[in-house]
């Protein structure tokens, strides 16, 4: 049974709208496909994190709903589907995530750019962040996603070092980290994202030597949220983290200089990313406009 702050109420403004665009562009999102709480409030509200490569992972991680098996081959027409979904849907800020492409050379990367560069034609004045799988270390591959014009580049981390192989087989944590390392010495004007997950078995010195490790590579922005179990063949959860220890978390990721925190239940990755955004950027013009009349900024 879940304890009383994981009831979510179900939003009163109606997502058929949302969903009637998405089905006619034959879209996919990571809101349907991982079975996210927070899908009906998005809906309502207009929003949605568009899933590309198709909806079929090459991996079986153990806490995700998404089917595994052998992909379909690329849609060269998804990425100009996804851009009039965005632009139907009226988005300013449009997130891009994918399922696991080990089967392809760059791993899904040339298609990421060209969905990129689809969206960035048909809306104006856009910001664009992409939640990428890691491509098994290709930096090329992250290369060729940061040279097109992205805002942010998410990559979760998910879990803590020691869970690693069992929730994420087939990923790595060091190599995770090296991918947010890379984006950040040689993308400086893109941030950098990551997320992570609590009730998959970790401790709470292990939250933060995760939190830590990201600081290290220099990453801006990291969510924190609970790992609800999405069907029954996945992994249990060890324990639901109370909201007061969320804030706790939260205060120590903003202690050791993250630009921006969000942690708590009901946090995902993409969960309210164009408030993520806004706040950046507005700490980011009081930034400049301090040092400018000789302040001190932020």
């Amino acid at each position: 049974m879940f304890p009383p702050w994981l009831k979510k109420r179900i939003p009163k403004t109606s997502t058929v709208r949302v969903n009637n665009i998405l089905d006619k562009n034959r879209m996919h999102t990571v809101c349907e496909s991982a079975r996210c709480p927070n899908r009906s409030e998005c809906f309502s509200k207009g929003k949605a994190t568009f899933l590309i490569l198709g909806d079929t992972c090459s991996r079986s991680c153990t806490y995700c709903s998404i089917s595994h098996g052998k992909p379909k081959p690329v849609d060269s027409d998804e990425p100009r589907r996804l851009a009039d979904s965005a632009y139907f849907l009226g988005l300013k800020h449009v997130v891009i995530t994918s399922v696991t492409r080990d089967d392809l050379p760059d791993g899904g990367a040339e298609h990421f750019s060209k969905t990129v560069d689809a969206v960035k034609k048909r809306l104006d004045g856009v910001s664009i962040e992409v939640l990428t799988p890691d491509f098994m270390g290709n930096l090329d591959s992250v290369s060729a996603v940061c040279e097109s014009e992205i805002d942010i580049f998410n990559h979760n981390l998910e879990t803590v070092k020691r869970l690693y192989h069992e929730v994420r087989p087939g990923a790595d944590y060091n190599r995770s980290l090296n991918i947010l390392k890379f984006v950040r010495q040689n993308y400086p004007h893109i941030l950098t994202k990551s997320g992570i997950m609590v009730g998959l078995g970790e401790d709470d010195h292990e939250v933060l030597e995760t939190l830590n490790d990201l600081r290290k590579v220099n990453c801006d922005i990291v969510t924190i949220g609970q790992y609800l179990r999405p069907c029954q063949d996945k992994l249990e959860v060890h324990r639901f983290v109370t909201p007061d220890k969320f804030k706790y978390f939260e205060k120590y990721a903003q202690e050791i200089g993250f630009a921006y925190v969000s942690s708590g239940p009901f946090v995902r990755s993409s969960y309210n990313a164009d408030n993520i955004i806004k706040a950046i950027k507005a700490q980011t013009h009081k930034f400049l406009a301090n040092n400018m009349s000789g302040g001190q900024g932020f």
